[in-house]
């Protein structure tokens, strides 16, 4: 796998959502996040800059979900249900992608990743991002 792959196409479960992505580091910054959203959807994020993620096809099916703050903007497709992106509430100025969307791309390709202290955000505390933690994945055999 190609970890410093700049550019890269992208689509929901059900193909109806189509994305061309410009990777800010690659899949270099692939992380997950503890707070009570991210833990629950339970995705691999990599970063693109906000013009960085170009819908190209089923901009229409797209629905946002956003809570508490109402900073971050969580798209995903209203057909299947599939998170595709979300403009991040500590870097508004970026999007976290769903890494499993992205062509040839699996969250266990990553076999250990940071994750992020979520619950603790940034934002609320004054402080830059804090690493809770890291998820491994060892395959079997």
């Amino acid at each position: 796998m190609d970890m410093d792959i700049k550019e890269i196409d992208g689509a929901c479960h059900c193909g109806t959502v189509r994305l061309r992505v410009r990777l800010s580091n690659g899949l270099n910054s692939a992380r997950r996040c503890t707070c009570s959203y991210c833990r629950m959807k339970g995705a691999v994020a990599v970063s693109a800059d906000l013009g960085g993620v170009d819908v190209v096809a089923g901009a229409e099916a797209l629905t946002v979900y956003q809570f508490n703050t109402m900073s971050a903007k969580h798209h995903f497709c209203s057909k299947c249900g599939i998170y595709t992106h979300h403009q991040r509430r500590s870097n508004p100025n970026q999007y976290g992608v769903n890494a499993a969307i992205l062509a040839g791309v699996s969250p266990f390709d990553f076999t250990e990743l940071p994750v992020m202290d979520g619950i603790n955000h940034p934002s609320d505390n004054g402080g830059g991002p804090r690493v809770a933690g890291t998820l491994k994945f060892i395959p079997a055999g």
